[in-house]
């Protein structure tokens, strides 16, 4: 396994992927990488020998809410899906965008023994909807020197955010998309 260096700053810069392309990896229990696709290591500027055994959040970008991802984790630890935006820092520091889809694996005993997760490229309308409160959420965080007092922050303002639209983070996601309904989707 080689380890990967320390992260870049971020460049500002957005690499794309295609719209019907995935990227698809796996983790176990920890969150180690157990496997990435093609799509993962074109898009990151890792290869699978530097991402395999790595941490997943060797991607991680500065701008993307601790709460957010405590929120991922809390919930894939339920044994539940979850779907989020996530914004990704690529080994040259540019930044990439996903829709998120993550869920436990299974055993065949039926015990967890990791995660899967495929992204997609999502709208861009979405991204605008999401970038303010992610901005939101990150400056709150940095308020807080402890970690995990800034992540308990991020979390209380998320909730806040969420509770005055009337929404919980699943209903959120799933509206920022351009297509709510199988009607919409078919027009």
């Amino acid at each position: 396994m080689a380890l990967v260096q320390m992260r870049p700053a971020p460049t500002g810069r957005e690499i794309r992927f295609g719209i019907n392309e995935l990227i698809v990896s796996k983790t176990d229990l920890k969150g180690r990488i157990t496997y990435a696709n093609d799509v993962f290591e074109r898009v990151s500027g890792f290869s699978a020998s530097e991402l395999i055994g790595q941490p997943h959040n060797v991607i991680r970008h500065p701008g993307m809410p601790r709460s957010v991802f405590q929120l991922l984790w809390d919930t894939i630890g339920a044994g539940e899906e979850v779907f989020a935006y996530v914004v990704n820092l690529a080994r040259n520091g540019d930044e990439y965008w996903v829709l998120a889809h993550v869920t436990p694996s299974y055993d065949t005993n039926g015990a967890p023994c990791g995660y899967h997760s495929n992204r997609r490229l999502p709208h861009d309308d979405a991204i605008a909807k999401v970038k303010p409160l992610y901005a939101a959420l990150v400056a709150e965080e940095r308020r807080h020197a402890d970690k995990r007092e800034a992540v308990r922050a991020g979390q209380a303002l998320l909730n806040r955010q969420l509770a005055q639209a009337g929404v919980d983070y699943s209903q959120f996601v799933f509206s920022l998309s351009r297509h709510t309904t199988l009607d919409e989707v078919a027009a």
